[in-house]
């Protein structure tokens, strides 16, 4: 009888941590920014770490079958927001040739004679989405377009009150104002955009998309509308600054710190009230260095490792993923796509960094959430640069630091709880972890031969 009593709790208990686990993110309520402004989470408290995946062309380029079959390999890869270009062009056309806007901004006129449309279409990808309990990162429009003229703050308000109603009670929405611009360009027409949204869908966050190498802090930080910072680090590599060839626009980095995406991390977490940031579009694996010459080396999986690592490490409450080939959904062949792309977007599917950066996501929720905070200090000696650079974060009773490059390192042991400290190298293609040792000690050396070419690795210490 026990016997029985205990199968029959052990099944009642496995049911019920089936239950918990099936459930949508949004059954744990809204998204919102968490008490000290550095994460988000849901309204029961629950952490939200945002792992996304750049779909820009989804809507356009991809038909119903297409859709479920992309974001179900989104799911299974660990991805929980999809970014996608709600519309490309002025009209935007999709894959059955329907327009977004047939007559302009007037959207009263957009489904005219009852048949299926652009905007049935978008709302069939993001409540497949949901089924899948992925969120879309709605670009509202490319910025180029504003840029071009083709929104006025008259069709803003249009626009952002058609997409707020339409799209308000949606629970996968997340509303991206901008779209690779610089918030000072038709500043107007944004601001117009986000409150018209706001007017209307009291429900989700929203955030500003800048162009590359740029902060939504710059132009947006105070701005009631913005509920979290975006930075786009961008495609260029070392040595790759615009400053000089553009004096009227300076970088935010110093020349020669292209890729050190952490720093604008350390910017954006400089302004006051403190606001989440993430980098929602940092290098694409597949993607030419400095992005238009395709004869250039194109960006590897350990490269895009590198910046998920440095940018959480640093304080990001999430990171964005791109893919050259999934970005655009590009269809294969001989002819190239933009920035010289050939392969196929199911084939970039199995990328390896496309499937790898569900483990970032895996060692942070391994590890209590709302104590992870940057902490330098951790790291004893100097700190190397470029791609010798550590980058490290902590909890009371955890250290982590990632290792791009098998630098010798020496680490405060005494920054947390306890006297006996356990240590295991963080496997970034695998998420398997390898016990190192027990240490004692205030600080202790570690140190690793490389198993293989670009052997990156998170070293793992938790207090015993």
């Amino acid at each position: 009888m026990r016997f029985i009593s205990a199968l029959l709790l052990s099944l009642m208990m496995l049911t019920a941590c089936t239950q918990k686990e099936a459930k949508f993110p949004w059954d744990n309520g809204k998204l919102q920014v968490d008490e000290t402004g550095c994460f988000l989470q849901h309204e029961n408290g629950e952490p939200f770490f945002w792992l996304g995946e750049t779909g820009w062309l989804l809507p356009e380029r991809l038909n119903r079958e297409d859709a479920e079959f992309y974001l179900e390999a989104c799911r299974q890869a660990g991805y929980n927001v999809v970014q996608v270009q709600t519309i490309n062009g002025v009209p935007a056309r999709n894959y059955y040739g329907q327009l977004s806007m047939p007559e302009g901004y007037d959207f009263t006129k957009i489904n005219r004679d009852s048949s299926y449309g652009y905007w049935d279409h978008m709302d069939y990808i993001i409540e497949t989405a949901a089924e899948k309990g992925i969120y879309i990162g709605m670009v509202c429009i490319w910025g180029g377009l504003v840029k071009k003229g083709l929104m006025s703050v008259e069709d803003a308000k249009a626009y952002g009150t058609f997409l707020g109603e339409r799209y308000k009670d949606h629970p996968n929405i997340i509303w991206f104002i901008g779209g690779d611009m610089y918030g000072d360009v038709k500043t107007e027409e944004w601001e117009t955009l986000a409150r018209s949204i706001k007017a209307v869908d009291k429900n989700h966050l929203m955030t500003f998309h800048p162009f590359g190498r740029t902060l939504s802090a710059t132009w947006f930080h105070d701005a009631e509308w913005l509920d979290f910072n975006m930075f786009q680090s961008g495609h260029r590599n070392y040595g790759m600054s615009l400053s000089k060839k553009n004096p009227q626009r300076p970088e935010l980095l110093p020349d020669s710190c292209e890729e050190d995406n952490w720093r604008y991390v350390e910017i954006a977490r400089s302004y006051k009230p403190m606001k989440p940031v993430i980098d929602g579009e940092p290098s694409y694996e597949g993607i030419p260095y400095g992005l238009h010459d395709y004869t250039l080396p194109l960006w590897q999986a350990h490269e895009v490792r590198r910046y998920a690592y440095w940018s959480v490490f640093a304080g990001a409450f999430g990171h964005t993923y791109g893919n050259s080939a999934i970005m655009q959904m590009h269809p294969g062949g001989e002819k190239r796509g933009a920035y010289g792309c050939l392969k196929f977007w199911k084939d970039a599917l199995n990328d390896p960094g496309f499937q790898q950066m569900q483990y970032l996501k895996k060692l942070i929720l391994d590890f209590p959430y709302y104590e992870r905070i940057p902490d330098q200090s951790v790291i004893l000696g100097e700190n190397g640069t470029h791609h010798q650079h550590l980058r490290a974060c902590r909890g009371k009773d955890y250290i982590l630091v990632y290792n791009y490059a098998a630098v010798p390192m020496n680490i405060d042991l005494s920054k947390i709880e306890g006297k006996t400290k356990q240590a295991w190298w963080y496997d970034t293609t695998n998420g398997e972890y390898t016990f190192i040792g027990e240490y004692t000690g205030d600080s202790a050396e570690f140190s690793y031969v490389p198993a293989r070419e670009h052997d990156d690795r998170v070293l793992v210490i938790r207090s015993k």
